[in-house]
């Protein structure tokens, strides 16, 4: 009897720190900041037209750590060969997009230090994600004040039944490695404030409906009233800027490098908490 009553006496203050202990089980957040584009329009990796980003996420915690995410992000993407002021021949050429980006994501979260919310010993760290994405875009451009989606137009020949054949529509969905680095800070053991930035690595180089060569004119059909069409006339708009440079077997865009694009949203998140023992890592 006397042992027994050792045996609680010793572990009924562990029991009961067990059972009072906060433990993050996960969060949820929101984000709001900025996208920019990298592709044919922007070879130098400029920072110049960032547009509206947002999202959504979940975040499981295993440990202190490390965390999945599954997220959902909106980002406003576009740019234009006017900003190519340095390069003679991307400022002729004239060519320009926008495209609105739905993306679902699966990232894995590593943070550099011990994360517990609540705790002024462990409030703050750094973490990088990486993770795999898929995404939904449709670029499009204005001619004379009137909307056009390219990928149905065909502007390097995609489609044709015609010369042309191995050039086949690209989808309007792909696949994408987000890979960034972000910092968190708890304000308390409920709330989360953050700052992340991620790039993402694509399999498409359409983001910018420019990738390989132009497309003979001769090769364009005409409106029933004997006028150029409307894919011709989006396919090379040098000649708003000059005499046209679009010829046959010319270089429009390099498909040798796929388009990317980047996120920097800060966030915040709500923790989702048990109460039980917390893990040590």
């Amino acid at each position: 009897m006397r042992q027994l009553l050792a045996i609680l006496f010793i572990c009924l203050p562990f029991v009961l720190f067990a059972q009072n202990s906060i433990v993050q089980e996960g969060e949820f957040g929101v984000g709001l900041g900025a996208a920019h584009y990298f592709g044919d329009l922007n070879t130098r990796a400029r920072l110049n037209r960032p547009k509206l980003a947002a999202g959504l996420f979940f975040r499981k915690n295993f440990g202190n750590y490390v965390a999945m995410r599954v997220s959902g992000n909106f980002a406003q993407l576009g740019y234009s060969d006017v900003y190519n002021t340095q390069n003679e021949f991307m400022h002729r050429r004239n060519l320009s997009f926008n495209s609105k980006v739905w993306e679902l994501g699966l990232q894995g979260d590593f943070n550099f230090y011990r994360f517990l919310p609540g705790d002024p010993d462990f409030r703050f760290t750094p973490y990088i994600t990486l993770g795999l994405s898929v995404f939904n875009y449709d670029p499009y451009a204005y001619l004379n004040g009137q909307k056009y989606f390219l990928r149905q137009l065909g502007t390097e020949g995609q489609g044709w039944d015609t010369t042309y054949r191995d050039r086949k529509p690209y989808s309007s969905m792909a696949l994408a490695i987000p890979l960034g680095v972000g910092v968190k800070y708890s304000i308390n053991e409920r709330i989360n404030l953050g700052f992340e930035v991620v790039y993402r690595f694509t399999n498409t180089d359409y983001l910018d409906d420019v990738s390989k060569t132009y497309v003979d004119p001769a090769d364009f059909p005409l409106n029933p009233d004997g006028s150029l069409s409307t894919t011709y006339l989006l396919s090379d708009r040098s000649y708003e800027t000059g005499d046209r440079i679009g010829i046959k077997g010319r270089q429009r865009g390099n498909s040798q490098n796929k388009d990317a694009f980047v996120t920097a949203m800060f966030y915040i998140s709500f923790n989702l908490q048990s109460y039980k023992c917390p893990s040590a890592f």
